[in-house]
């Protein structure tokens, strides 16, 4: 006899352990050292930027916009697969156990979330409205019932196939979900509170109400959870293959004069392929930009000399640690291994392309550091790059290489 129990449980417990033996790979001793040193200048410069804000300081409106998107940013974690549109079809009434488990193990993830954010912007409103901490878990209480509404209401809107219904829903929760963050920490009265979660309220059962006769659309929801997924192996894969990860390749034809510009000739063959993996494939271009525009903002935040000059390598390293993976990225394919050149270019190939990533990414934070009037600091982020692009490049990497 079937049980939805049971089944969610063998599908929880599974994807923990799978989660799990990446997440050993992800958080090694390279990332936690970096997120350590991270968090603390953060919090650090974070400190003072709070001991510094003015008293008309818009602190209710910043909050209401943050704590607004993580409320109505409700993904529900259903650990669907595949064959499940065929196999769990004919079950679908007995499902109501195994979904509404997978509810509430999304309600206590988020609101794992919902706790480190607040915590995060409670000294920023304390320090402007001169209030008190132990405000916390009255605010926490609250949010944690408006989190729950637009959980369930998010659920309702996945029998919608629509995709305009989903962005309308969408654009309606963060209204109402503003507004009451809003009304919220700037000390309304609970009579207007009220009003907002009563809406709130109608809407999840104006929902409930319209998806009576309706299916559930068991391709949205395992093609969401398969998207979730592959974000997660995108991340572990910087760290260790994936089997699971399924590239997709985008044109990017707004790039090919970068490609125009490489010589044809046959011992540049692997430029050519790194050159278009990395532009196309996987997510190795958008990782790039997003540490360059990370890395730009922190040196633009932060004015302590030798620390700035850290965060340069810092970035340089994350970018070049992470773009490792970029040289077996064809491994299993072997039209690769027919090629007919030599091993050296390869690795030269790979090398070249390396050092010209870092270099540019060396150029951009020096250049943010000038610009700023920096420009001691940034004379020395320049030269320390130069010389860590060397040591990485040259003889890191080629020891992790011979390793792979």
């Amino acid at each position: 006899m079937f049980n939805g129990a049971r089944l969610w449980k063998e599908r929880f417990s599974r994807r923990s352990r799978e989660m799990g033996r990446y997440l050993r790979y992800i958080f090694n001793g390279h990332l936690v050292i970096v997120m350590l040193f991270l968090l603390g200048t953060a919090a650090y410069y974070y400190q003072a930027w709070v001991k510094a804000l003015p008293a008309d300081y818009p602190v209710s409106i910043i909050i209401a916009v943050l704590l607004g998107l993580l409320l109505t940013y409700s993904p529900i974690y259903t650990f669907l697969f595949e064959a499940d549109k065929i196999f769990l079809l004919p079950l679908e009434t007995k499902l109501a156990d195994y979904f509404k488990r997978s509810i509430m193990v999304s309600f206590a993830l988020q609101t794992y979330l919902l706790i480190l954010v607040l915590a995060a912007v409670m000294p920023v409103y304390v320090q402007v409205n001169e209030g008190e901490f132990s405000s916390y878990f009255a605010f926490l209480l609250i949010l944690l019932v408006v989190k729950c509404l637009n959980l369930m209401a998010r659920w309702k809107i996945q029998y919608y196939v629509e995709i305009a219904v989903h962005w309308t829903d969408s654009a309606i929760r963060y209204s109402l979900n503003t507004v009451f963050v809003y009304m919220l920490f700037s000390g309304a009265g609970l009579p207007f509170l009220i009003v907002i979660a009563g809406l709130m309220a109608v809407l999840y059962w104006y929902y409930r109400i319209q998806v009576v006769d309706k299916g559930l659309k068991w391709e949205y929801l395992i093609e969401s959870e398969e998207r979730r997924m592959t974000s997660f192996y995108r991340i572990a894969n910087l760290f260790t293959d994936v089997p699971k990860l399924k590239d997709k390749v985008k044109r990017r034809k707004w790039l090919d004069w970068l490609l125009a510009r490489l010589a044809f000739k046959q011992e540049q063959t692997y430029t050519h392929l790194y050159m278009r993996t990395f532009l196309r494939a996987g997510d190795y271009f958008g990782l790039f930009l997003r540490l360059l525009i990370i890395g730009a903002g922190v040196l633009y935040l932060i004015s302590f000399g030798i620390g700035q000059v850290a965060v340069v390598l810092l970035f340089l390293y994350l970018t070049g640690f992470q773009l490792l993976p970029l040289w077996n990225h064809h491994q299993n394919k072997l039209w690769v291994q027919l090629y007919p050149v030599a091993e050296k270019y390869r690795s030269g190939s790979f090398k070249v392309l390396l050092s010209a990533l870092l270099f540019a990414q060396n150029i951009a934070f020096c250049l943010v550091l000038l610009l700023k009037g920096d420009w001691l600091v940034g004379g020395l982020s320049f030269a320390a790059g130069i010389g860590f692009i060397y040591f990485f490049v040259f003889i890191y990497t080629k020891k992790r290489l011979e390793m792979i």
